[in-house]
């Protein structure tokens, strides 16, 4: 750590979350695009039903990756806020609760999606039509793979706590860039045709083991340089900071887990529209990773930056890191708008060549990007809050974003506008979100003001 500390107390603010943000956000965008390449290949067989099974498949991954977040955030941001105060032992404890927690939650996890494979499927919306290809997928990606996916992403979130978001992101990386050659592969040379969802989720599966092996031997190169550890001797931390790594990792599991419901409700509801329409919401869902990746790549970079300044009292150094991201968020949102409001049919034609899912996800992305200023900027200010370790306020936007606002409007707007409803349903929350986070953080200022009257923030 000693030779990352010039990242956190003394390089220039643009360079140091440069330093970890650039490595993050690539990492990020590799991962989204292995996920998008089960879609881009399965969707060569110009088959929606496939398409579609995948897409509902996708959220029991989501919800894997909340799993993950619970300790991987929780853990991570307090982590960063020990080496702060020179904590290095407590910062151990937290380090093995969070790895031995992610292994226990992942393996519940993954048996309970194997006993109740075909009721969950059902519920995410699955017809006789794709619910078999869903099986297969699930079975390669969330059964088998589901322990290494999880350790994968709490890992990651313990190398970037400790200024090593290079290495974080070349091992995510290369697993992404595995993942990309094996599709094909697995897909259309060693498995027969029909079976090209399988191949998908055998290619990932693999991609997940392989990820794991790298971060295990970078950790154990790394031993004496990082505090984590697996140390099963220390898997019990203190009290204070149990609470900690819960209050901090709970909200933005949540988050995820009220993403995924708004997902389920989405593809049920757009299911009386038909599989193609389940298709095409899919389809700009897996575009709208773009600026979703951007955002958390850019925010994971700040996060270990701003709870570590906010620990050291560096309150001015604190404000400039989430300034400077802030601004890097708004000016990539405005590229993202122009750019899927212009050359949306030409992104929906790589994933599939129908005609019907082409103009039918067209008109969706045009319209669901408009609200990916709002995404980023209540991104930045649920990790701020995060970082610092203000749970309830993260908690409580991110109830706000799914849960009080977009779910009641999903219903609302579908009955009201039909399918394309479903759509403004996600603009309309994230802009009342965003109120609700430009009040908590005037309020925050607020407070900083009254309890430390000579420091400007």
């Amino acid at each position: 750590m000693n030779d990352k500390k010039e990242i956190f107390e003394s390089m220039p603010v643009p360079k140091a979350l440069a330093t970890l943000a650039i490595p993050t956000i690539i990492s990020q965008l590799i991962a989204m695009i292995y996920s998008l390449a089960d879609t881009f290949f399965i969707g060569r067989s110009n088959d929606p039903l496939k398409v579609a099974a995948v897409s509902l498949s996708y959220i029991l991954f989501y919800i894997m990756s909340a799993l993950s977040n619970l300790f991987g955030v929780g853990g991570g941001s307090l982590v960063s806020r020990l080496l702060g105060v020179n904590d290095r032992e407590n910062a151990k404890r937290v380090s093995s609760f969070s790895f031995y927690g992610s292994i226990i939650i992942a393996l519940l996890y993954s048996i309970f999606c194997f006993i109740f494979m075909d009721p969950i499927l059902r519920m995410l919306g699955a017809s006789n039509n794709t619910i078999n290809y869903a099986s297969q997928y699930v079975f390669m990606v969330i059964v088998i793979g589901g322990i290494p996916s999880t350790l994968n992403m709490t890992m990651a979130y313990f190398l970037r706590s400790e200024g090593y978001a290079k290495e974080s992101s070349i091992g995510l990386g290369s697993g992404g860039i595995l993942n990309i050659i094996l599709d094909p592969i697995f897909m259309f040379v060693i498995l027969p045709e029909g079976y090209e969802v399988l191949g998908a989720g055998l290619a990932t599966m693999l991609s997940n083991v392989y990820v794991l092996i790298y971060f295990s031997i970078k950790f154990l190169k790394l031993r004496g340089s990082t505090v984590f550890s697996a140390d099963i001797k220390k898997i019990l931390p203190k009290r204070q900071h149990l609470i900690s790594v819960f209050s901090v990792g709970f909200p933005s599991t949540l988050g995820l887990f009220l993403a995924c419901s708004a997902a389920i409700i989405m593809n049920n509801l757009a299911s009386m529209y038909g599989d193609i329409t389940i298709a095409a919401i899919g389809i700009i869902k897996r575009v709208d990773l773009l600026p979703l990746n951007v955002a958390v790549g850019l925010c994971q970079g700040m996060m270990p930056l701003v709870a570590y300044n906010y620990a050291a009292k560096n309150y001015s150094r604190m404000k400039s890191v989430a300034k400077c991201s802030m601004l890097t968020g708004i000016v990539f949102a405005a590229f993202c708008i122009v750019l899927f409001e212009i050359f949306s049919p030409t992104i929906i034609k790589i994933f599939i060549n129908d005609a019907q899912t082409i103009e039918m996800g067209s008109v969706f992305l045009r319209i669901i990007c408009l609200s990916v200023p709002f995404i980023i900027i209540n991104f930045q200010m649920n990790y701020m809050f995060q970082s610092i370790g203000k749970g309830v306020q993260s908690l409580i936007l991110s109830l706000c974003r799914q849960g009080v606002f977009q779910i009641p409007l999903l219903f609302i707007l579908n009955y009201t506008f039909g399918v394309l409803g479903l759509i403004w349903a996600q603009i309309i929350s994230e802009a009342l979100t965003f109120i609700v986070s430009i009040v908590f953080y005037i309020q925050f200022v607020k407070y900083f003001h009254a309890h430390h009257p000579d420091i400007a923030i």
